[in-house]
């Protein structure tokens, strides 16, 4: 890379356009860049890193993206600007950005900020013209970096040395050149590798430890199971042994628990023998106990049949004098039916000639039959009366109905007419109903057009009078804020200048006998400037640059409010006019007043037609109905004659048919209750008599059966009959009786029973108690052995699961051993790697020996052959080991830290490992060459003979075709040095001066 030409404008302190020829500058191959502290010269690096990477390296690109690195002295016009032309990768670029700039608006006041620009062009040799590449800074700022091969830290290492950067690296502990090396040569891929295996054993170490987990609650599930036949190993999930320690456990559990079951079965067997044998034991004495009280038994009822003999005798002649007269009980039912029914005739036969005329309540059934026969003639000639006297009801019936339908129609008929009367005027209201609703809705869709208007005439126009009293408003603020920060900006200027003007006394404030000056480069301060009353230190100058700061942004702020509410009131005034807001409201309320009412209106529409299209479908109904009502009307007149005619007829045939009655109906009646009564009169007479001859004939068969069957008198034989009841309880008992005594007599005829009765009372007790007692036992070895089996069956369950679990375990633990021994490696924790040094140290520590022999070949002409830089991978106190630095000197043989240097000696080392550092970066990032350097201060330390020395080494890089640039304040160089770029400072900003070049 090499740099041909670069210009500022409006940038860090120059105010105006500077440029400088780097082309002119590099032609010397050294080239000095001076000038008093604060002038400027680490802002055209910093224009240089800019251009290239679109930031500035460190604190300073400050924030706001890059509005800070515009010039407070710069023009209000003039816009900040950087151009670089460089060569890198044979191709010749023109790179120029610009940052992000607040200026004034074109139009109105306040300020508007402009987006940052980049431009990207390359010379084309053969068309001898610049071609447009790009403008996109995303593009541009890839472009540029994949070019240069080089991040903007490294490029600030590499190509804009500063100095006392490696004067720190040098004294550094290994921690702290690790982050240095770290950001030079991007090791962020090695330290993500130990990440990543970091996380790997993390996640291998809980999979293994949630796996030993479930193993260990397998093996307490077993304890459970196992009782105290199993002892848990005290072993933590994750630690080494613990499957095996489980499995080993669990098979000396299952063991014990077989052993176990063999010892209940053996029990149980002897359990299930003894309560065989006590069963059979309680049953002898169940069944002797039975027979004894069988025995006892049988003797008590026998006494008891005994008491009762002389009862069981006189019960069996009372049923023998039963069962004789029960030869003479159906002669005896005979006679009390024939009574029942002679008494039932007679009082049926009374009862029907109460009923009967006088005349007639003493005939015989002859009589009384023969006049029954002649009232059913008589009624049978009353027949034809009866239907002509329904027939004259049906007739009145018709007759009124006619007369109901003539009414009826008479009313449709009245109503008719006098609707059909108003008919006129009736359709002429409602077609004018119908006509204003349209019309109100042609109306309604008019105004609707107008409403949208002037509603937003009527809000703009409201708008507008508040927009006026905030512009009002907003224009103080505006002009309260600037007047504030004009004094803010006055205030900080002063204090700048102050601050400018003791800064001697505020850099002598930090000088230390022996430490050189970070002016001039002297150990000696014999005369340091003191400060004097009032003086303005940093604090201060920054305090005040922070109030102007933000009373500008508060002024921006105002200007920009003032700004938007100036263009909302252009844009309501435009929208409203000048008419007034109380009359356009006005106006906007009429017209919504007319509206509503029209729509109002309107909304009858549909309901107004509806009710002419009703109005018309009635009158034609009316219509109809009147006409058909006169037909109706015609056609009743001949059937109203035929019906006058029939009844009379009628009514002249039915006077001669009822004579004294009231009608034929009620003679009719008459008729049939005189035939009915006669008729039941003589029926009740001749079943008197029959009945009267039935008993008659009773009474001689019950005499003679009752003397047959041994009684004196039929009233004998009707007291010795048993009723159902009486006689079923008394066989009963003659039958209970019978069965007892047989049943006594078999118990005590059984041999068996009589045997039993003779042996001593059995101990029923006894042999319950011994049953009981068996059956506890067995109960108990049943439940023993139960729980032998279970348990046998669960250990060898979970011993299964435990197993595969292990099985499955396996590859899991071996890649954990495997992931944590090459994290632990990575990390240096690990027992194999003996200088603790991690994977990111290690390559970082083969980077810093390559940049300690890079820098070697340099160091060693700068001290005459005196030093030598060498890597060192020993450990530090307990630190890890790989990043260490020593120097050898070859005048005692002896390797020491580099920070027991002396200042100048520091000095040429820090160049020196600079040099190498660059050199190595620069083959890291792909070989790039980097034509043009700059070193940062540090010449002063260094005594004539040494500077001679480390020129040499600096212009020996010219032979590579490479120009250097010192920056630096010693005089010395200005003599030694003729090709420079002085940068003066003034109150209206800095300026370059180039000179003695070409």
């Amino acid at each position: 890379m090499r740099l041909h030409r670069l210009d500022i404008t409006a940038f860090g302190p120059f105010g105006a356009q500077q440029s400088v020829d780097f082309d002119d500058l590099s032609a010397a191959g050294l080239f000095l860049l001076h000038g008093p502290t604060g002038a400027g010269k680490t802002s055209v690096l910093d224009a240089v890193c800019y251009a290239l990477y679109g930031s500035v390296p460190g604190a300073r690109q400050g924030s706001g993206q890059g509005i800070t690195l515009r010039s407070d002295h710069a023009a209000v016009g003039t816009r900040t600007e950087v151009r670089l032309e460089l060569t890198v990768a044979g191709r010749r670029l023109e790179i120029t950005r610009q940052p992000p700039w607040e200026r004034p608006k074109l139009r109105g006041k306040g300020t508007t900020v402009d987006k940052a620009q980049t431009w990207l062009r390359e010379y084309d040799a053969t068309t001898r013209a610049w071609k447009d590449l790009s403008r996109s800074h995303q593009e541009i700022g890839e472009e540029i970096t994949q070019l240069l091969g080089m991040s903007r830290e490294q490029f600030c290492q590499v190509v804009l040395l500063p100095q006392g950067d490696f004067a720190r690296f040098l004294r550094a502990d290994a921690e702290a050149r690790g982050k240095l090396l770290g950001r030079l040569f991007d090791t962020r891929r090695f330290a993500e590798v130990e990440k990543r295996l970091a996380e790997r054993r993390r996640t291998t170490e809980a999979r293994v430890r949630e796996g030993d987990a479930t193993l260990l609650a397998d093996a307490h599930r077993m304890q459970q199971a196992a009782g105290d036949a199993m002892e848990l190993p005290e072993l933590a999930p994750g630690e080494p042994g613990l499957a095996e320690a489980v499995l080993s456990a669990a098979a000396v559990a299952r063991g014990t628990a077989r052993e176990r079951l063999t010892i209940a079965d053996g029990r149980l067997a002897a359990a299930e023998s003894a309560r065989t044998a006590a069963g059979r034991d309680l049953a002898d004495a169940r069944e002797l106990d039975r027979l004894q009280r069988r025995f006892a038994e049988a003797r008590e009822r026998a006494a008891r049949l005994a008491e009762r003999a002389d009862a069981h005798r006189a019960a069996q002649e009372r049923m023998e004098r039963a069962r004789k007269a029960e030869a003479v009980a159906p002669a005896l039912e005979l006679r009390d039916a024939a009574d029942s029914e002679h008494r039932r005739a007679a009082d049926a036969e009374a009862r029907a000639r109460a009923l009967l005329p006088r005349a007639l309540a003493d005939a015989g059934a002859t009589g009384l039959a023969a006049a029954a026969r002649r009232a059913a003639e008589e009624l049978g000639g009353l027949e034809s009366a009866r239907r002509a006297e329904r027939r004259l009801a049906d007739l009145v019936e018709e007759r009124d109905g006619l007369d109901r339908q003539e009414r009826a129609d008479d009313e449709v008929r009245q109503e008719a007419e006098t609707w059909l009367a108003d008919w006129e005027s009736t359709r002429a209201g409602l077609q004018g109903r119908v006509d204003s609703a349209q019309e109100a809705a042609t109306l309604a869709e008019q105004l609707a057009v107008q409403r949208e208007p002037a509603g937003r005439r009527l809000e703009a126009a409201r708008q507008r009078d508040r927009l006026t009293d905030d512009t009002e408003e907003a224009r103080r603020r505006a002009l309260a804020s600037a007047e504030d920060a004009v004094e803010a900006r006055a205030h900080w200027l002063d204090l700048k200048e102050q601050r400018l003007h003791g800064i001697a006394a505020e850099l002598a404030a930090n000088l230390t006998d022996g430490a050189p000056c970070a002016v001039c480069g002297a150990t000696e301060h014999p005369a340091p400037a003191r400060k004097r009353a009032g003086h303005v230190d940093r604090d201060a100058e920054e305090r005040a640059l922070a109030a102007y700061q933000a009373a500008d942004e508060r002024r921006a702020r105002a200007e920009r409010h003032l700004g938007a509410v100036r263009e909302a009131l252009a844009a309501a005034t435009a929208e409203a006019g000048d008419a007034p807001t109380a009359r356009l409201a006005e106006e906007a309320e009429e017209l919504e007043a007319a509206y509503a009412r029209a729509r109002a209106t309107a909304s009858g529409l549909h309901a107004a037609q509806e009710e002419l299209r009703r109005a018309e479908g009635e009158r034609e109904q009316r219509v109809a109905a009147q006409q058909q009502a006169a037909v109706r009307s015609a056609s009743r007149v001949a059937g109203r004659e035929r019906l006058e005619r029939e009844q009379a007829t009628l009514e002249e045939e039915l006077a001669r048919a009822r004579g004294s009655a009231e009608s034929v109906s009620a003679r009719a009646a008459q008729l049939e209750r005189r035939a009915a009564l006669l008729t039941e009169a003589a029926d009740t007479a001749r079943v008197a008599e029959d009945t009267a001859q039935r008993l008659k004939d009773a009474d001689a068969r019950l005499a003679d059966a009752a003397f047959r069957a041994g009684f004196d008198t039929p009233a004998d034989a009707a007291a010795a009959l048993l009723d159902d009841t009486a006689h079923r309880e008394l066989q009963r008992r003659l039958d209970a009786w019978q069965s007892e005594d047989a049943a006594v007599r078999a118990v005590l005829a059984e041999a068996d029973t009589t045997d039993a009765a003779r042996r001593p009372p059995a101990d029923l007790a006894a042999a319950e108690r011994t049953a009981a007692d068996a059956d506890r036992r067995l109960r108990e070895a049943s439940s023993a052995r139960d729980a032998a089996a279970r348990c046998c069956a669960e250990l060898d369950r979970l011993s299964a699961h435990a197993t595969a679990s292990v099985r499955r375990l396996a590859p899991l633990r071996e890649e954990h051993t495997r992931v944590a021994r090459l994290a632990s490696l990575a990390a240096g924790t690990s027992a194999d790697n003996e200088r603790r040094m991690r994977l990111e140290s290690y390559v970082l520590a083969a980077r810093l020996e390559q940049v300690a022999a890079a820098a070697t070949a340099r160091l060693l002409r700068m001290s005459s052959g005196r030093y030598t830089l060498v890597h060192s991978d020993d450990r530090t106190g307990r630190g890890r080991s790989g990043l260490g630095l020593h120097v050898v000197d070859a005048w005692t043989g002896r390797e020491r830290d580099t920070a027991t240097l002396s200042g100048g000696e520091t000095f040429f080392a820090s160049l020196a490992l600079a040099l190498g550092l660059a050199d190595v970066v620069t083959d890291e990032a792909g070989g790039v060459r980097l034509d043009t350097l700059f070193i940062d201060e540090g010449f002063g330390s260094l005594d004539d003979q040494t500077l001679d020395e480390v020129l040499d080494v600096l212009d020996a890089l010219r032979e590579r075709d490479r120009s250097v640039g010192i920056v630096s304040h010693v005089a010395d160089l200005r003599r030694r040095i003729h090709a420079q770029l002085e940068v003066v400072k003034g109150r209206s900003g800095s300026v370059l001066r180039q000179r003695g070049a070409g």
